[in-house]
């Protein structure tokens, strides 16, 4: 009698696909979806975000690490905004 060969399982998992995360994002203050892209340009180590603002960009950065710096640069120079909401009129009696 011969013995039973047994089921070795090649558990050779597939490869798992690597989600593609945004490059295009909300703009902040109009509210448009899709509005802001986001450019990493790694040959001459810049991100663009928007038309207006640039930042230096390496090997790990994406496209979401632009539009946060971008969001909190723009929250940095609004802090320093006067609130010039309408005041109410003082009414002489």
């Amino acid at each position: 009698m011969g013995k039973r060969k047994l089921k070795t399982s090649k558990s050779m998992a597939a490869p798992r696909k690597l989600l593609k995360l945004d490059t295009l994002f909300t703009c902040p203050f109009r509210g448009y979806p899709d509005a802001v892209g986001c450019h990493i340009d790694l040959k001459d180590r810049i991100a663009k975000a928007s038309e207006s603002y640039f930042t230096s960009a390496h090997v790990l950065t994406a496209a979401v690490d632009v539009y946060c710096e971008w969001i909190d640069a723009c929250k940095l120079a609004n802090e320093g905004v006067i609130d010039r909401r309408c005041r109410p009129r003082l009414v002489e009696a």
